[in-house]
């Protein structure tokens, strides 16, 4: 199996092993881009097996998928709100 995960990288998402090209990563080119899978694994310098292994887990797995694209979306949109607070000045 050419994907793993590990809770020290990519918070644990799955991803391509011996990278930090997660599932949702490619299947972003893929699925929300439009770029074939060969186009992907050349420019992400992985297998095309690899590429096709990280679509079928994500497929397969589409709850999950969406699940932490919905973690991930929250936790950016508090970090974009915390950021955006004018910080207290001093008088």
């Amino acid at each position: 199996m050419s994907l793993t995960r590990d809770e020290d990288v990519l918070g644990g998402e799955p991803r391509i092993d011996g990278t930090r090209i997660g599932v949702r990563h490619v299947a972003a080119r893929v699925i929300d881009s439009g770029q074939s899978p060969a186009h992907v694994a050349d420019q992400l310098d992985v297998a095309l097996a690899d590429v096709y292994e990280a679509l079928s887990y994500y497929y397969g797995h589409i709850d999950e998928m969406r699940e932490l694209e919905g973690a991930n979306e929250a936790a950016f949109e508090r970090v974009r709100e915390s950021s955006l607070k004018p910080k207290e000045t001093v008088q």
